[in-house]
């Protein structure tokens, strides 16, 4: 077989399929064999049964040959992030805490709605414990290298999934996103990723929404329309989840069709609060200049936010950690010690400044729907440095100093639950990808999609990451 999941679309993977051209099992055996050359030194995935994979690929095959239609994802081989669960397979959180898990019984239902398109799971992908970071190692399965620099992070938490993808491995893998969890790997590994609204993408089951409603799930792929592809199978309610939300009119696959950027485009290097290293900044000021000449008018707007609501967003992410490591308390010594510190002083936080943080989350959005009368799209890097070297064990660098926060850029609107992709802008001069974050209005997934769709053909950015 001779297709490379790093430049076939998503779409045509399928339709290779549906018709005939190539089998499911033929797709599951390719990408079971770049997992097996490349996951010794990438490390992207954590669990791989591929026994278990190829009777998923016969069964669409078999699909196939009496004429049924197995749906958009026809065949397509997927990895799940390990916070995810799927149907045979334990879920490790990346923590010793569940390292002895029992096998998921069922899926969640994003991979549900994934294997019902037609999907089918190779396994399951490396994130640090408890999705905590924006670099993905853990003292369970170790590091996830950059398949660009493998001296370099793959960002996080999705970063088995990002780097899974990158290193054509897999061409799409699920991830999360409640700090920038799929927008920060994605732009490590020099793919477009989309961080839906909030309860686009139902999470459901049994537990509660996690992070307090911060977090949203979704898709990793290579571009903008492979990721939609995936959307447009998993969007929509579900009963089980508070906060999922009614299944766009518009069909995104068919409205992709015609990318464009919208007439006015803010553009924010820094937010007002940060500083941004110079070699990320020009390659994104690059992107600008393409969203420009596709006709939109930039508008410059130094100062979004008054001031980084960091505090206020780990004051949130805490509680949640306290209330999931507080049955665990006899075995703190397993997990990674910021979380605990996190945990601790959680304890210690009274209820009313957690309100006040989540009166922050209302704060900033009032912000964003000043801003968005006067525009109708948010563009910003997608992080403040690039790629870390791994040994700074995720710190990141920033103009030449070491920066524990990099990654500044993406959690504010997480707290807006503004729906917001990422765009691979290049690479910079050290060879490393830099991407560019696109902000919505509340909802408006489709104004993000169709601007990100039409900034990765002005950018056109088709480099291999040399794995």
């Amino acid at each position: 077989m001779t297709t490379d999941f790093r430049t076939a679309s998503v779409s045509e993977l399928a339709a290779d399929v549906r018709r005939g051209a190539t089998s499911a099992r033929e797709l599951a055996q390719h990408a079971l064999a770049r997992i097996e050359r490349l996951n010794p030194s990438v490390n992207a995935f954590v669990a791989v049964d591929g026994d278990r994979a190829l009777e998923q690929a016969a069964a669409v095959d078999q699909l196939v040959a009496t004429g049924g239609d197995p749906g958009p994802l026809a065949g397509v081989p997927i990895g799940v992030k390990d916070g995810e669960a799927a149907a045979g397979y334990r879920t490790t959180y990346g923590s010793a805490l569940w390292s002895d898990a029992p096998a998921a019984v069922h899926d969640s239902v994003l991979v549900a709605r994934l294997r019902a398109a037609g999907a089918v799971v190779v396994g399951k992908t490396n994130l640090p414990e408890l999705a905590w970071t924006g670099h993905t190692h853990n003292a369970l399965f170790g590091l996830t290298r950059n398949p660009w620099r493998l001296d370099h992070s793959a960002g996080g938490s999705s970063g088995g999934s990002a780097a899974a993808v990158a290193a054509g491995m897999v061409p799409l893998a699920t991830g999360s996103d409640g700090g920038g969890s799929i927008r920060i790997p994605s732009a490590c590994c020099g793919l477009s990723g989309m961080k839906p609204s909030h309860g686009r993408v139902p999470a459901g089951g049994s537990e509660g929404a996690g992070w307090l409603g911060l977090s949203s799930k979704g898709v990793l792929g290579r571009r903008i329309a492979d990721i939609v592809v995936a959307l447009d199978a998993v969007v929509g309610p579900d009963a089980t989840d508070l906060r999922s939300l009614p299944r766009p009119e518009a069909n995104w696959r068919d409205a992709l069709t015609q990318p464009h950027v919208p007439a006015r485009v803010a553009w924010s290097p820094a937010l007002g609060y940060t500083e941004v290293d110079a070699e990320v900044l020009s390659v994104a000021e690059r992107a600008v200049a393409a969203l420009d000449d596709l006709g939109a008018e930039i508008v410059e707007v130094p100062r979004v936010f008054d001031e980084d609501p960091l505090d206020d967003w780990l004051t949130i992410v805490g509680a949640r950690l306290l209330h999931t490591l507080a049955p665990f308390r006899d075995r703190w010594d397993q997990v990674t010690p910021v979380l605990v510190s996190l945990a601790r002083g959680a304890e210690a936080v009274p209820a009313t400044r957690l309100v006040a943080a989540l009166d922050r989350c209302h704060e900033l959005n009032v912000r964003l729907v000043s801003l968005f009368r006067d525009v109708r799209l948010l563009v910003t890097p997608t992080t403040a440095g690039l790629p870390p070297p791994n040994e700074l064990g995720g710190r990141g660098i920033v103009n030449g100093v070491v920066d524990p926060n990099w990654v500044r850029l993406t959690y504010p609107f997480n707290m807006t639950r503004s729906p917001a992709a990422t765009v691979c802008a290049g690479l910079g001069p050290s060879g490393l990808p830099v991407g560019v974050q696109l902000v919505g209005p509340q909802h408006a997934d489709l104004v993000v999609l169709r601007s990100a769709a039409a900034l990765e053909e002005a950018i056109g950015f088709d480099a291999l990451a040399p794995v």
